[in-house]
């Protein structure tokens, strides 16, 4: 049973079903707790419908618009019910923001005395193993990987959790950190010497013990797929399981369903080998010569199938001619450092592991080879750093469905962008969830009066070659009029750097002196905080700042959307999914790259109104928004914005919001109307 109980008495989880209005009271205890608290009957009604569904240990699936509450709305019913709860979040910035923001306000609002804790995956972990060979092997290649190294040394000395996220000195991105960290093949498990001070097994005690445990995604499912040691054990203890961010779950799962050989995976392969064998089996000189063809064999490999990135099938790359006796090249170096490893595995902790990696990496290498199930697609993913063959499955909904239908436990999957105007088959029938129970919530925000829809006029069509160009000429009017605060928002990484040198050049020649931002030239986080601090900044994006990235106030009143997000036409997964469903009968385009496209823009367009004070203008940079028929589509699954196609009605809203400040709802009077046919 759930409980509540007014504020000062204990709470007692055998009460009655609790009065979820009185939680979201204005003068309950959330109001109480939280500074500029508001109600709103959308997060009321949220939580009342997750109440009714870890009571019934159903499955919900909810779409909250930006500004709901969701987060509040799910924790609260989940805290009082008693139970063991996991939150698997999408990102790292969401699992920390609720485990050390939202998490203990509730909890404290609420004074349920429940235990909580937080658990990563591996590589955010440092690992005494490997940060003690690092240390050893001295062969760190610049000043500041050294540096960082001591850094991390005096960290894990008087660390309790060994999370790296609380060596903020040490940048995310260090070129140290996956040589002080582990990964599940490089894990020497319980044979590892440092096996009784590992933090990876104490924050996996804490989340055994806790009642409520915030997780990713990516965790989820190495418990699923993977069976990951000491993780299988946490879902089957849980009373409740909540999906935050559920949109991306899809995605995720392809992929741990999925099966990798990587360039890296070989090549760290080679040099633990390498190294294991120097420390344990310096009387032998077979490894050396083995790691050393292994090494130049993923190196030829990746020569062989050009120099070019992307993504190619099996089929594709059966036409190059070098392909086949390179993969079989590789294919037999693995193979004979298997055999060496398995020889003199015995002598030590660290070469039994090498064994353990070469035979695995041997075996799926070898069924990606073989594999000729028709529910499975193979491909090569090629980078400018490497490489990785995939096998993966055409749909997860059979397996995901399995696991969901495993025992009765409530399941919650929330996201602001599970929906196309309403309707949710398509993430449900990507996660095998036909039979769950769906509802929407619309955003509370007055988008009618807070935010403008803008698609300017006389756009080439977006596979033109000018296109990028034409954006740029186009959005510097509306940089100009909004004085900055804009996120430029790209598909692909090409358009990304093509607008960087545009946008910078027509700066200059306008004479304003704006601050630019581009994703890669510093970490994300970085980039955000600089972002808000200048105030008038443009940042130039990609897909990672497509979603998970809040800014509010006048830092940011301007987004603008280069086309319509439609996934690649290359991307063999989605190509062999479409050709599926066509042969069942079904109309690829508006069955899935349709619904996929409106999930993704409603994502971009998330990023513009942050609070009920925001005032911005979303700009999409694609004719075809009013052009093509889909477009009315599209466009009516955007939040309820006003709409034009003028110039002049952008520049006319900028000057409002400026001589009205925060005052007040700021509005057109007769905004010109976009129509699915308008010229």
């Amino acid at each position: 049973m759930i409980g509540w109980v007014a504020r000062g008495e204990c709470y007692n989880p055998a009460m009655s079903q609790p009065d979820i209005a009185a939680i979201f009271d204005p003068q309950g205890p959330l109001a109480r707790a939280t500074p500029g608290y508001r109600f709103r009957p959308q997060q009321l009604e949220f939580a009342q419908a997750v109440a009714a569904a870890i009571e019934s240990r159903t499955q919900l699936i909810a779409e909250a618009g930006t500004g709901t509450g969701k987060t509040f709305a799910y924790l609260a019913p989940a805290l009082l019910s008693g139970g063991k709860v996991i939150l698997y979040t999408g990102t790292k910035t969401l699992q920390d923001q609720v485990f050390e923001r939202d998490l203990p306000l509730v909890r404290q609002a609420l004074r349920v005395p429940v235990t909580v804790a937080l658990l990563k995956g591996r590589a955010n972990y440092v690992c005494h193993y490997h940060l003690a060979r690092t240390a050893s092997e001295g062969r760190l290649v610049s000043r500041e990987d050294v540096r960082h190294l001591h850094r991390i040394r005096l960290f894990a000395q008087s660390s309790t959790s060994g999370d790296k996220a609380h060596l903020p000195d040490v940048p995310e991105g260090a070129s140290v950190w996956p040589l002080v960290t582990s990964t599940r093949e490089n894990c020497l498990g319980s044979e590892c010497p440092h096996h009784r001070e590992c933090f990876v097994l104490a924050a996996r005690r804490e989340a055994l013990a806790a009642d409520v445990v915030v997780v990713n995604h990516h965790l989820f499912f190495a418990d699923v797929a993977l069976r990951d040691e000491g993780l299988a054990e946490l879902l089957p203890a849980c009373n409740t399981v909540i999906f935050d961010e559920a949109h991306q779950l899809p995605d995720t799962a392809t992929m741990f369903f999925g099966e990798q050989v990587t360039a890296g995976q070989l090549l760290d392969l080679a040099r633990d080998a390498n190294v294991e064998a120097g420390k344990n089996a310096a009387d032998t000189s077979g490894f050396t010569l083995s790691a050393d063809e292994l090494t130049l064999a993923v190196r030829r490999f990746r020569l062989a199938v050009g120099l070019d990135t992307g993504k190619l099938t099996r089929a594709q790359l059966k036409a190059r001619g070098d392909f086949e006796p390179e993969l079989d090249a590789l294919d037999q170096a693995v193979k004979r450092l298997r055999a060496e490893l398995s020889l003199h595995a015995e002598r030590s902790e660290g070469l039994a592991n090498c064994a353990a990696r070469a035979h695995e990496l041997a075996g799926r290498l070898a069924r990606w080879r073989e594999q000729e199930d028709l529910e499975w697609i193979r491909w090569l993913d090629l980078t400018q750093t490497g490489w990785q063959l995939h096998a993966s499955p055409l749909s997860v909904a059979e397996v995901f469905r399995a696991q969901v239908e495993s025992g009765a436990r409530a399941w919650i999957f929330t996201s602001a962008t599970l929906a196309v105007r309403g309707d949710f088959s398509h993430f449900q029938n990507e996660m095998g969830l036909e039979a769950a129970a769906a509802a929407c919530w619309e955003s509370p925000f007055d988008y009618g009066h807070q935010a403008l829809l803008y698609v300017p006029r006389e756009l080439p069509e977006p596979n033109r070659p000018g296109h990028t160009q034409a954006v740029v000429e186009a959005a510097l009017p509306a940089i100009r009029a909004a004085n900055g605060g804009a996120f430029l928002l790209f598909t692909t990484l090409r358009a990304l750097q093509r607008a960087r040198l545009m946008l910078t050049e027509a700066l200059e020649r306008e004479g304003l002196a704006l601050p630019v931002l581009v994703q890669g030239d510093a970490p994300r986080g970085e980039l955000l905080a600089r972002f808000r601090e200048h105030g008038n900044a443009i940042l130039l994006g990609s897909q990672s700042f497509w979603e998970g990235v809040d800014v509010r106030g006048e830092a940011l009143s301007l987004v603008v959307i280069d086309k319509l997000p439609f996934a690649p036409p290359d991307d063999p997964v989605l190509a062999a999914r479409l050709e599926r469903l066509a042969q069942a009968g079904g109309n690829p385009f508006f069955d899935y790259q349709l619904p996929q496209a409106a999930i993704s823009l409603k994502q971009g367009a998330g990023r513009l109104i942050r609070s009920e004070t925001d005032r911005g203008v979303l700009m999409i940079c694609d004719p075809r928004l009013v052009h093509k028929p889909y477009g009315k589509r599209l466009w009516q699954s955007l939040p309820p914005m006003r709409r034009t196609r003028e110039r002049a009605e952008v520049e006319s809203f900028f000057a409002e919001v400026a001589s009205a400040g925060a005052e007040g709802p700021i509005g057109l009077e007769a905004p010109a109307r976009l129509s699915p046919t308008a010229p």
